[in-house]
């Protein structure tokens, strides 16, 4: 089965970070997120992607040359302008060639939806299109869904007013479509499929939705990507961390060949050539490869991208430290300080909720 991935966004709420590389290209412990989206389709029958490109589209063409990733085919669709949602599905299925059924996900959403489970029920239903559904706290912030008994689509209301929602299931960023809702689609301008397409298959009673409670996250803010990592240290998703993980304690695992002296606590992640020194600690982390944390340096609820370095007696908690970014002796970097690939900060700066590009 074919699927196309939308990854074309800037990812804006994520900058200074997405500056330099795309938002899929960034690790989620260790692994670029892009290979964990492609590795739960993969492990769910599909075996081709086209990745639905806009923003620093070579950065993927570099990361994958073999063309390969995460055991899933790929192929590449670069749009000449953003076209939205809609748009880009279309732009990246009529490349890719797409004739039969095939799936439409979301880049930047990590899931363990049950998507051979969408695909049966969107085929025994006879749908044009299927939402995979999620329940959440606060549906205000995405396009919510009714459907009637059989899973038929009634209401599809992007973003309404809080406390006006109809339902708390939200579009949960995975379609499984036939190829007739492509020509629904405008290809001269920018289309909205939350907006415009799925609004009128509903009306004309042809897209369906199927609820599922399996583990979901949108990516896209710091909060969220921080979340990603600690979800899967604490084990809230199935399976090691990351392949090739080795745990050397409850919950702390390492790569490959780090120099640890210093006090690791669970749950927490150190990747290869890392160096934590002595009278440092680690807890609720993730140590990226090549990272050196100095002595007396303290790292919570943080992660530290490959490259980067902490001085010593610094103290970074509820943070990002991008890749190759270098934070000084004495500093505190906290609340959600995202610090850029390459970022220099100087001996005793104290950032809070700060962004610091390079």
């Amino acid at each position: 089965m074919q699927a196309v991935v939308l990854v074309g966004g800037e990812g804006t709420r994520l900058r200074p970070l997405t500056l330099s590389a795309p938002k899929q290209m960034l690790p989620i412990v260790e692994q670029p997120m892009i290979e964990r989206v492609l590795g739960q389709l993969g492990r769910h029958g599909v075996d081709e992607a086209v990745l639905s490109l806009g923003y620093l589209p070579d950065a993927f063409m570099r990361a994958y040359p073999g063309g390969t990733a995460a055991g899933v085919r790929l192929s590449y669709a670069v749009e000449p302008e953003p076209l939205d949602t809609a748009g880009a599905a279309r732009f990246a299925a009529r490349h890719a060639g797409v004739a039969e059924t095939f799936v439409v996900v979301n880049g930047d959403v990590l899931t363990d939806l049950d998507l051979a489970g969408l695909i049966a029920f969107h085929r025994a239903s006879g749908a044009e299109g299927t939402v995979a559904l999620h329940p959440v706290d606060d549906p205000s912030r995405f396009g919510v869904v009714s459907t009637d008994a059989r899973g038929r689509v009634t209401a599809f209301v992007e973003k309404p007013p809080a406390g006006e929602e109809p339902t708390n299931l939200i579009n949960a960023g995975t379609y499984v479509l036939e190829p007739s809702v492509l020509d629904r689609i405008d290809g001269a301008r920018r289309v909205s499929i939350e907006r415009e397409v799925f609004p009128a298959m509903a009306a004309e009673g042809t897209l369906f939705a199927r609820a599922d409670d399996a583990y979901w996250l949108d990516t896209g803010t710091p909060q969220a990507y921080l979340t990603a990592h600690w979800d899967l240290l604490e084990g809230r998703r199935q399976g090691p961390p990351v392949p090739g993980a080795r745990a050397i304690a409850p919950r702390v695992w390492v790569l490959g060949a780090p120099d640890v002296a210093g006090d690791l606590r669970a749950p927490c992640l150190v990747g290869d050539r890392a160096a934590v020194a002595a009278g440092a600690t680690v807890e609720r982390a993730v140590i990226g490869a090549g990272c050196r944390v100095a002595q007396g340096a303290s790292v919570l609820e943080s992660v530290l991208l490959p490259g980067a370095a902490v001085g010593r007696g610094t103290r970074v908690e509820g943070s990002v430290v991008g890749p190759g970014a270098v934070v000084g002796d004495d500093c505190a970097v906290c609340s959600l300080t995202v610090l850029g690939a390459g970022a220099n900060v100087a001996t005793g700066t104290r950032l809070e909720g700060a962004r610091v590009p390079a």
